[in-house]
């Protein structure tokens, strides 16, 4: 057995392809070891920003040999057949074997495979690596051909066994395979000679390199706590950031410096985002005041004044990015308490594209306040606060701030809405209508951000599914899928009740709206007294294709100042304009279409809280779907009542109701549905069951009304003793018709009390 010791040196990687990196080494080598016959124990890859490592151990000296049978043409097939299959074996004629076939005499050949040395294949693997490594950019110089991250200095390629360790001979454009590697470019930049992965990880630990990242990432978060600690500070955790810097130095050492007085009034997300896009400092916060007043540098090396001159340099360079920033927030700040405030940047977001055929982010927002007012009384806001809250959310996307960090959009529109003298529901919708953005994050609670949030979704949703630009497999460029799992989380955790497809057509309504002013064009001219008309040059004929004749009315509507008398004047239609409106959906359709989407979603979001398909099919097929809090509720007791064996053998008894049943209505071509009466019963079990159901229905109908879906699935889950004991003692198909047509009847009754809580057909098992 032996071990392996790669590493290719090179000058700095970036540190977001470092880990990727190491992984890509890993998985590329042992994958070719392993085809070649070189099985191993273990393998581990590392990486810094100047080089990769691989480390295998426990791998075979050689590969077996291996026998290989090869079967060829017939016997008696032409010579030059032979000829071909001797040549692709390496073998003579009196070397193969004629064997009887069903087919005929064949001819076979055994080939003998010897084991190879394992420095030969590890010399093979480690060329096809390197020469096809799967960086993300990769760059040639000098007069060679291979491409690499960063120019490729030196390789180390040694097998380390009981004899000692060789290295591995292999040449890549004159860089020659050798057993020499490098300390910290700095601090010990001198020549190391290294036998084994343990020789080389504690040569390069004395040389100032840590091999291993996450030592890096953990000595620099130490350091930092210890150092804000010492200060009475804390520092703000990042762990994206902490792993770039990891990959930023071989040898870390972190050293806290301070933020000028000018900066400290600042929001702590703005200081903070600033040091992190531009200097990748971690901000240090005082947890009395909650402001971000130092911060923590990581250097490469170690210096006689201990950072300093580091330190000094820094906190130069901050102060000119700060100085930046705090110029985009004192500006920010006079356009939002001017007299027009949030508005100014509102306006300017007329000449801001949402999307070619959807209109502007003014249109966008305009949208977006008529559907939080529809939406406020259901979620328990005021109307008005909820449509201003709406026109002011992405005033902050013109702010200077949010044009140079884009990743503070909301975050700043809450500052500038606060700023305003708007209230703080106003200012926190700002903030929170983006979310959730994904899974783990917190929903809006607070009734106007909620109003806004849903409007923001449900506008998206229903625009793009107007034109037609829906996910398709793994593609979602406009991120719908995210959109609709925010509305079903929103709805779901808030406990909101309300009709979804109700919301979707006030929704579409507004989107084609903004359709038709897209692409309509006016043409203002004085009639009367002075009062304004418009005219039509581009929408004529044919918009009562369009959902009954929706787009007229919209149409007619936005003609602003026209009087009665005054003609709809027909013009011509500009480019594609026809087609595109003929192109939207009616509103029944984009309901449907996008409330089976968010049905989708919805098995997605439930499955990960362990509930099954079949269960969310079989609420989703009751009436009344599209309220999706009520179905998730439905959902829920249904999985639970499921969960228990009364649950689980009612749902057998009801199968063997439904299919006895299902078969007698087809032979008889009549439906059992009404007359199952109590004095047809022949047996104590009969008896039992019409009283069960008696209860049963008595507990089910009300609870049902009242939407307390726990109540009713109990209920039918107490049928399954009655259900299982009149199964056990009574002949349903009896020869007597009459008792026959009872006892059918009495089945039906256990069919429709039970598919008055879901559709229990659909489910499986």
């Amino acid at each position: 057995m032996s071990d392996l010791l790669i590493e290719l040196f090179s000058e700095e990687i970036p540190a977001r392809m470092q880990a990727r990196a190491a992984q890509d080494l890993q998985k590329l080598v042992t994958n070719g070891l392993v085809e070649a016959g070189l099985t191993y124990a273990s393998a581990a890859a590392f990486s810094t920003p100047r080089r990769l490592a691989l480390t295998v151990e426990g791998m075979l000296d050689a590969s077996p040999a291996v026998v290989e049978e090869r079967k060829g043409p017939k016997a008696d097939a032409p010579e030059k057949a032979i000829e071909g299959f001797l040549r692709g074996a390496g073998l003579t004629r009196d070397q193969l074997e004629e064997r009887d076939t069903p087919k005929g005499k064949i001819l076979f050949a055994k080939i003998n495979k010897p084991g190879r040395p394992a420095a030969e294949i590890v010399a093979e693997v480690l060329e096809t690596t390197i020469r096809n490594f799967p960086w993300p950019k990769s760059m040639r110089w000098g007069s060679g051909s291979l491409k690499w991250v960063r120019p490729l200095h030196s390789i180390v390629c040694i097998l380390t066994g009981e004899d000692g360790a060789e290295i591995v001979p292999m040449e890549i454009d004159g860089i020659q395979s050798g057993d020499i590697t490098y300390g910290h470019r700095f601090l010990a930049p001198d020549v190391i000679k290294v036998t084994g992965f343990e020789d080389y990880e504690a040569k390069l630990a004395r040389a100032k390199v840590v091999l291993r990242a996450d030592a890096r990432a953990e000595t620099i978060l130490n350091d930092a706590n210890n150092l804000a600690f010492a200060s009475g500070m804390e520092v703000v955790e990042d762990a994206g950031l902490l792993a770039e810097v990891a990959g930023l130095v071989e040898w870390p050492v972190v050293l806290m410096g301070n933020i000028a007085d000018d900066f400290l009034g600042l929001p702590p997300e703005v200081l903070q985002t600033s040091m992190k896009e531009h200097q990748k400092f971690f901000s240090v916060r005082n947890p009395k005041t909650g402001r971000i007043e130092r911060f923590i540098t990581v250097a490469n090396r170690t210096t006689a004044d201990e950072g300093a001159t580091i330190l000094a340099g820094n906190e130069k360079v901050l102060s000119a990015r700060l100085a930046d920033a705090k110029f985009f927030w004192e500006n920010d700040l006079r356009v939002a308490t001017s007299k027009d405030g949030m508005a100014t940047w509102v306006k300017a977001l007329e000449n801001v594209t949402f999307h070619n055929k959807l209109g502007t982010q003014a249109e966008l927002i305009e949208r977006m306040a008529v559907l939080a007012g529809e939406l406020a009384p259901m979620v328990g806001a005021k109307k008005e606060e909820a449509m201003e809250a709406a026109r002011v959310a992405k005033a902050d996307l013109s702010s200077e701030m949010v044009y140079e960090f884009p990743e503070l959009q909301g975050l700043m529109g809450r500052y500038y809405a606060s700023a305003a003298g708007m209230s703080d529901a106003i200012a926190a919708a700002a903030q929170e209508h983006y979310a959730p953005l994904g899974p783990s994050d917190d929903v809006p609670t607070a009734p106007v951000s909620v109003a806004v949030a849903l409007a923001e979704k449900i506008d998206k949703l229903t625009g793009f599914w107007a034109i037609d630009e829906k996910p398709t497999g793994s593609k979602d460029p406009f991120a719908l899928r995210r959109a609709a799992l925010g509305v079903i989380r929103i709805l779901v955790e808030n406990e909101l009740v309300f009709s979804f497809s109700a919301v979707v057509h006030t929704s579409y309504a507004k989107i084609i709206n903004s359709v038709v002013n897209t692409i309509a064009v006016f043409k203002e001219h004085k009639i009367g007294s002075g009062d304004t008309a418009y005219e039509t040059y581009s929408l004529v004929g044919g918009l009562d294709e369009l959902d009954g004749g929706l787009v007229d009315e919209i149409l007619f509507t936005e003609f602003k100042g026209r009087q009665e008398g005054v003609g709809h004047h027909e013009g011509t239609w500009v480019g594609d304009d026809k087609a595109t409106l003929r192109q939207l959906d009616s509103v029944e359709k984009i309901k449907a279409d996008l409330l089976s989407f968010l049905h989708d979603r919805l098995k997605v979001y439930l499955k990960d809280q362990g509930i099954r398909h079949d269960i969310i099919d079989a609420c989703i097929a009751m009436e009344g779907n599209d309220d999706l809090t009520l179905l998730v509720k439905r959902a829920r007791a249904l999985s639970e009542t499921l969960k228990t064996d009364d649950g689980e053998n009612l749902i057998q008894g009801f199968k063997r109701a439904n299919n006895i049943l299902t078969q007698a209505e087809e032979a008889d071509g009549v439906e059992y549905s009404y007359g199952a009466d109590v004095k047809f019963a022949e047996t104590d079990e009969e008896r039992a069951l019409f009283k069960a159901l008696d209860d049963a229905e008595a507990v089910i109908t009300p609870a049902m009304e009242k939407q307390d879906f726990t109540t009713a699935m109990s209920a039918m889950a107490d049928l399954r003793g009655p259900v299982d004991a009149f199964f056990d003692a009574v002949q349903v198909n009896s020869d007597n018709p009459t008792v026959r047509r009872n006892r059918l009847n009495l089945l039906s009754r256990i069919r429709s009390i039970c598919s008055s809580v879901a559709d229990l057909t659909l489910i499986t098992g």
